[in-house]
């Protein structure tokens, strides 16, 4: 499939007469049409057209990483620049996923099958939400990767091979959660695993699970003051701060998650009525807000100067061609790069600061926990109650307190 043969017509910027032109142009097109600048199609184009002279016909059964990074080094020696192969990758492969040929490398476990079978259970049986079954799919995944490479067969598991994994693996890596929601999904997947005689018996029950204390860990949130510099830093006519700027009073006003804020749609703002319509991830149903001015006044600012035409219904995209929407894991950049340029230290410099911070604000306004938690999309109060944990005024007012001559 891969051709070691350079055509004398590489590099020439002819794809009517090059392979897959057809191919190439859909992709072009596709690129343009999500908000790709000239000459970034201009680089595409060459890269591409590089490419598709080093494949044959066969290309169309499949493409993998091996494949392409012989033709990634090959441009990479004939250029010598060092981004040279990476480029090659980093166009290529996008390109090949486009057309549906790309061949991701097949890593398949020797229980995948009890695996798969778990993770239907969790699906019907349990109902859990498809995050928590691919979470729990991938915690038992690593250790199941594990006993492979250990030689431990599931049938002959013991106690003392689970212990060794929480050892080896855990020690100086994991934290007290990490190594909780460890032991839970290990838990949930040798009980079942056991129920259908794939391992002994009494393996789940042997798994200590460490205690969690109830808002053991401070709340974090940087004061409002900081937020608002925040704020003002993102307060520029660049693009990227237009779209960061919007993002952060949506986190900072309306206490949203991450999630929330990138599946915010365009059709879930009603500017007439002027209201905002958000859908609480934990208690999984609609809220609805009044827009305030300032926050209307930022996204209406970033949709009409700065967000692309497209199909897409979410508000927030990237900022880079394919225009798509945004990850949630994104926001805590957004968040993150303000917190660093500004020299703000918190224990968490990400979006979800700015959602405590929003609590501590509405606490320090004087609202009841019952209150705030309905802002933010609480199920319950116990949850809002560790913004009420730490009353810095009180405690500065004990910290004053003259014990006279007591030693």
């Amino acid at each position: 499939m891969y051709q070691t043969s350079c055509p004398s017509h590489a590099t020439d910027d002819r794809p009517d007469e090059a392979p897959f032109a057809d191919e190439r142009g859909r992709y072009l097109r596709h690129c343009a049409e999500h908000g790709a600048k000239a000459a970034v199609l201009k680089v595409k184009r060459n890269e591409l057209l590089w490419i598709a002279t080093r494949l044959d016909l066969n290309a169309r059964d499949g493409v993998d990483m091996v494949m392409l990074s012989r033709i990634a080094q090959e441009r990479q020696g004939l250029h010598g620049a060092v981004t040279a192969e990476r480029r090659v990758i980093d166009i290529g492969r996008p390109w090949l996923r486009f057309l549906g040929w790309w061949r991701e490398p097949i890593v398949t476990l020797e229980h995948q099958d009890k695996l798969d079978q778990y993770a239907a259970w969790m699906r019907s049986e349990r109902g859990f939400t498809p995050a928590t079954v691919e979470h729990w799919s991938r915690t038992i995944g690593r250790f199941l990767r594990w006993c492979e490479q250990k030689n431990h067969d599931l049938a002959g598991l013991t106690v003392r091979d689970i212990d060794e994994y929480f050892v080896v693996e855990g020690m100086g890596r994991w934290c007290r959660v990490s190594v909780a929601n460890t032991a839970s999904a290990l838990r949930g997947f040798l009980r079942f695993a056991a129920s259908r005689g794939f391992c002994a018996n009494g393996l789940a029950a042997s798994i200590c699970r460490p205690r969690l204390y109830q808002q053991e860990s401070l709340p974090y949130a940087p004061d409002w003051s900081d937020v608002q510099r925040m704020l003002a830093d993102a307060d520029t006519d660049r693009p990227r701060d237009i779209r960061d700027r919007a993002i952060l009073l949506l986190l900072a006003v309306y206490g949203m998650r991450s999630g929330e804020v990138v599946a915010l749609r365009l059709d879930q703002i009603d500017w007439a009525a002027r209201t905002l319509r958000l859908f609480r991830l934990k208690r999984r149903q609609p809220q609805v807000y009044p827009l305030v001015p300032h926050v209307a006044e930022g996204l209406a600012r970033y949709i009409d100067l700065v967000r692309p035409p497209c199909p897409w219904p979410q508000v927030f995209l990237c900022m880079s061609a394919p225009r798509r929407p945004m990850q949630a894991g994104s926001i805590y950049d957004v968040a993150n790069r303000r917190f660093v340029a500004l020299g703000i230290k918190i224990a968490h410099q990400g979006g979800h600061a700015l959602r405590h911070a929003c609590a501590r604000r509405l606490l320090a306004e004087g609202l009841s926990l019952k209150e705030i938690g309905d802002h933010l999309g609480h199920r319950s109060t116990s949850a809002t109650s560790i913004y009420a944990k730490v009353n810095m005024n009180e405690l500065r007012r004990v910290a004053a307190f003259d014990l006279g001559d007591l030693p």
